[in-house]
């Protein structure tokens, strides 16, 4: 792992506020990729000096557009990409980099994909998909590696585990395929479980199913979950925090509900206003939506103030940082500054050249 980021502002940790040691934490966590298409050094800025804390027993939602980040931030924390700058650590350790440090960091930490139907092997049945991660890292006996594949099964509430077993794939619905896909993640005893995006590909009937097991997971498991999404409305339905990010940076963060009853960031409003809502009457407006950024050349400032209907002359040169917004919320947002905020009506007001 590379030298932590020296700190030149107090560094805000991102997450649910509990004592004791996380089961993972990220300081200062960079990635940037490299343009090879373009002369010079040009890189994109992928993801930007995150900390996060991942204590066990909670669930973290990360959510944002897509290219915000979001997936790249859960491949730091899993090691299958190497960060520009940041450091992990693991209930207090610093995560080291040897082939026997990273392998005993992967049983520890394990990514449950988005896709169900291609993270399985088709050409290979339940039984192999749970019984290989088992004997890498737990190695039991012949008799004991059948019980054990059985009873991830039952964990994840695939029951009878002797219906599923010997099922290929494409024998199992896009919710089995998921449960199944949770239950090697199991196989190795991990103390955190990063889903990106694991309901996305699953038909809304089903949805509802594996978000009830991520959550019985944590309760029952005391696993520390990071649930990636872009939906708002389910990561305020199953996480105790809710971190927003845009253009490869948190700009909100807090609990859960506390972010959608009351978004301090124009670009968390921006999301839920735009979330689906039965009993909204009139039609969304999404002023200054625009598109998001080149993270090759990302905006100066606040990067959402290209996009903001209430960008200031200060947004659009100097990044904000995170600001108190009431409780255990912050937002990088100067209309929270009391040095910077608007003094009347008019100033919050979306100009016509914004909308």
């Amino acid at each position: 792992m590379t030298t932590p980021t020296t700190e030149t502002t107090p560094r805000v940790v991102h997450g649910p506020k509990r004592p004791g040691t996380p089961a993972l934490e990220a300081r200062n966590l960079t990635k940037h990729f490299p343009v090879h298409q373009f002369r010079g050094r040009q890189v994109v800025h992928a993801v930007e000096d995150i900390s996060l804390a991942l204590p066990e027993g909670t669930v973290t939602a990360v959510v944002g557009e897509s290219g915000s980040g979001k997936s790249t931030l859960a491949r730091l924390l899993t090691q299958l990409i190497t960060p520009t700058s940041g450091e992990l650590l693991l209930d207090g350790k610093p995560v080291g980099t040897s082939a026997r440090e990273r392998r005993a960091y992967t049983s520890q930490v394990h990514l449950v994909l988005q896709d169900p139907f291609s993270s399985l092997n088709g050409v290979h049945s339940v039984r192999y998909h749970l019984e290989r991660p088992l004997k890498l890292h737990r190695k039991p006996g012949r008799g004991e590696l059948d019980a054990l594949a059985k009873s991830l099964l039952e964990r994840v509430a695939l029951s009878p585990a002797e219906n599923y077993i010997d099922k290929f794939p494409h024998e199992l619905s896009g919710g089995q395929r998921q449960r199944v896909a949770i239950a090697r993640g199991l196989a190795v005893q991990p103390r955190v479980l990063l889903a990106d995006e694991p309901v996305s590909m699953l038909d809304v009937s089903i949805r509802l199913g594996v978000l009830n097991l991520l959550d019985d997971l944590r309760e029952r498991e005391r696993l520390a979950i990071l649930y990636v999404t872009h939906d708002i409305a389910s990561a305020r339905y199953l996480a105790d925090t809710v971190v927003v990010m845009y253009a490869g940076q948190v700009v909100e963060s807090g609990p859960a509900t506390q972010i959608t009853d009351s978004p301090a960031h124009p670009y968390t409003q921006l999301l839920l206003s735009a979330a689906p809502d039965p009993s909204r009457t009139e039609p969304v407006e999404l002023r200054g939506r625009g598109a998001p950024p080149s993270l090759v050349d990302p905006p100066s400032g606040c990067r959402f103030h290209p996009r903001c209907p209430f960008a200031m002359a200060v947004c659009k040169e100097t990044a904000p940082p995170a600001l108190p917004a009431g409780g255990d919320q912050v937002a990088a947002c100067w209309l929270l500054s009391p040095d910077h905020a608007p003094t009347t009506a008019a100033d919050a007001t979306p100009s016509a050249t914004d909308e």
